[in-house]
């Protein structure tokens, strides 16, 4: 019933969709001549509380941990799916003045980097798709084995998204350069996919994506697996950023899209209302990490000791224009991460 009444408030009266364009007075002011090479990562469905980072019994997370990134443990979602969270986050709206309606007609952040004719940008999805936030900038299917060289049983891995991306910096030479990866992560409910065998740390797991038939720890072992396999690729990240560190500023930024329910009083997934979704639907995984040079632009110390502050997928249209040093009246230095 809600995703009908949801639906008809979708649709009703949709005519013509023109797109407001924001941010036309971008500018890129920088204090040298160095660009910034950036790689913001997407994650799907990673609930915090299972990041060994923020506390979890479990090392979920052996390579991050060794990394020298900064973690956010109370970082909170726009929404509770996909399709609400990943447009959301992009938008110059918060939470409480988003909506899908304002979302789609109103260009996002990558539109005003876009403006500012200094930043390459790329998408590369290996979810569902943008959600409609990469429709003007290029975009990389990489859910399929023609493009994504790293694929096996059906399954193509979030890791394949690193590979080619030398070109793509090599051919954008001069320029500061946003790259977006949109992570498989642990789409449910077949979290066993979601990682190689290799991962498979924690057994038994639910080998099913029916999983009324998994008791809650078999479930639990599956999705944590596929943690670990994200703490891969994002270490993995990192070392492919560390290649560029005397040449660019260098950073990326890990945000997942919303949590993910594991069977806690009955409630498995995600997408229930926000007003009343449980906390881990909402509670999500969050890091950054910034090479060398950039870590100094940054603060990366004051950084450190507000980092257990609550922050919201509202905060990434600000910070995203302040790390590449936008100056536009679309930024608010008060909801950049890297300023408050």
């Amino acid at each position: 019933m809600y995703s009908i009444g949801k639906y008809i408030n979708l649709t009703f009266n949709s005519g013509p969709l023109v797109v407001k364009p924001i941010g036309l007075d971008a500018k890129i002011v920088n204090d040298d001549n160095r660009k910034k090479l950036v790689i913001m990562v997407v994650g799907e469905a990673a609930r915090a509380d299972h990041f060994s980072l923020n506390g979890y019994k479990r090392e979920t997370n052996p390579l991050l941990s060794q990394d020298d990134i900064v973690d956010f443990p109370n970082f909170y979602s726009c929404g509770t799916s996909t399709a609400a969270s990943v447009p959301c986050m992009f938008a110059k709206y918060g939470k409480s003045d988003y909506s899908y309606k304002k979302g789609i007609s109103t260009e996002n952040v990558l539109d005003v980097l876009k403006h500012t004719n200094d930043v390459a940008i790329l998408w590369r999805d290996n979810n569902s798709d943008s959600k409609g936030v990469a429709l003007r900038v290029p975009y990389e299917d990489y859910k399929i084995p023609k493009n994504n060289t790293v694929c096996a049983d059906g399954e193509c891995r979030d890791v394949g998204m690193l590979v080619g991306l030398d070109k793509f910096i090599q051919k954008n030479k001069g320029k500061n350069i946003l790259i977006v990866l949109h992570q498989m992560g642990n789409h449910g409910p077949a979290y066993y996919k979601r990682y190689p065998k290799a991962f498979e740390k924690f057994t038994p797991t639910c080998k099913t994506n029916q999983l009324e038939d998994c008791t809650q720890q078999e479930i639990t072992n599956a999705y944590d697996n596929a943690i670990l396999y994200t703490d891969y690729f994002l270490d993995k990240t990192i070392n492919f950023l560390k290649k560029y560190e005397n040449k660019y500023d260098t950073a990326m930024i890990y945000m997942s899209d919303h949590g993910e329910s594991l069977g806690e009083g009955g409630v498995y997934l995600h997408g229930l209302p926000y007003f009343m979704a449980p906390d881990a639907q909402v509670h999500i995984g969050a890091l950054m990490w910034f090479g060398k040079n950039m870590a100094k632009k940054v603060d990366e110390d004051a950084l450190r000791k507000r980092k257990d502050e609550k922050y919201t997928q509202d905060d990434l249209f600000h910070t995203l224009l302040g790390i590449f040093n936008v100056h536009t009246k679309e930024y608010d230095k008060k909801m950049d991460i890297l300023e408050k």
